[in-house]
């Protein structure tokens, strides 16, 4: 598990040799999306110190704009399944967290209801949602830094109205994504996934005139080949497909949601 090198790590990653000199980054390289879980129990004091790494991140102005709520029960980790596409990892992980940008906390706490008046706005929703994700990833790097096994899942927004009824989320919340935790199993233990090259990523001084995906569009076909996923259909073509409206599964109408529960109005 996560045995690669960070130079290993690097050339199944990007597609090239490590830079010379590269630091050992530990597993920071090593990270892909575990699917398949083992049935052995994680503690809750392990569960207890990915929290305190979570609560560690960086956060906006020192809002705390996000929540974790952890769904252990199994009749509630069934139906909040059934609203993620009924997905393997969701069923059997040994936990499962909802990762919340979380507005209600500063209404609710507010010495006068009235004073928070922007909690409505773009901005505090971006605030909220990028705390949420600072904290989950920190939370994902220390679980891997421990062996084990994590995998987001986006499809938490598939169905905001039931996970909102499932988790009782009031207003000014909204399930970001979900997050799933658990040892990973050998017998499906996934490759690193590519990744585009830095230099596709990292542009020095000013964004370029023109970006350039063939190189990552042949690797990636390379990939779904191995996985025997190959259509025909290069990365670009089935990114295009996936920001199409027919690709966001009924999350094209989250503004809707969002407004309805005092977000992201203005």
């Amino acid at each position: 598990m996560f045995q690669e090198s960070t130079a290993e790590a690097w050339a199944a990653r990007f597609g090239t040799p490590a830079p010379e000199g590269l630091p050992d980054l530990g597993r920071l390289l090593n990270h892909r999306s575990v699917r398949d879980f083992t049935s052995e129990p994680v503690p809750v004091a392990m569960i207890e110190g990915l929290v305190g790494a979570a609560l560690s991140a960086a956060t906006s102005s020192h809002l705390h704009a996000y929540s974790l709520v952890s769904v252990q029960d199994p009749a509630r980790r069934r139906e909040i399944n059934q609203f993620c596409g009924d997905q393997r990892q969701v069923a059997h992980a040994p936990w499962f967290f909802a990762v919340c940008a979380d507005l209600n906390r500063l209404v609710s706490h507010a010495p006068d209801p009235a004073m928070p008046d922007a909690v409505d706005t773009v901005e505090m929703y971006t605030v909220a949602c990028v705390d949420a994700a600072l904290a989950a990833e920190r939370m994902v790097v220390a679980a891997e830094s421990l062996g084990l096994g994590t995998c987001y899942i986006g499809a938490l927004r598939n169905h905001p109205h039931e996970v909102r009824r499932i988790l009782n989320l009031p207003d000014h919340v909204f399930g970001v994504f979900g997050l799933c935790i658990g040892w990973p199993s050998e017998e499906n233990f996934p490759r690193i996934k590519p990744r585009l090259n830095p230099e596709q990523i990292w542009f020095r001084e000013q964004y370029p005139a023109q970006l350039d995906v063939q190189e990552f569009d042949a690797r990636m076909t390379e990939e779904y080949a191995r996985d025997g996923r190959d259509e025909g259909v290069p990365w670009s073509a089935r990114m295009a497909r996936r920001a199409s409206l027919r690709g966001l599964n009924g999350r094209e109408k989250l503004q809707e949601f969002l407004q309805a529960v005092g977000l992201n109005r203005r």
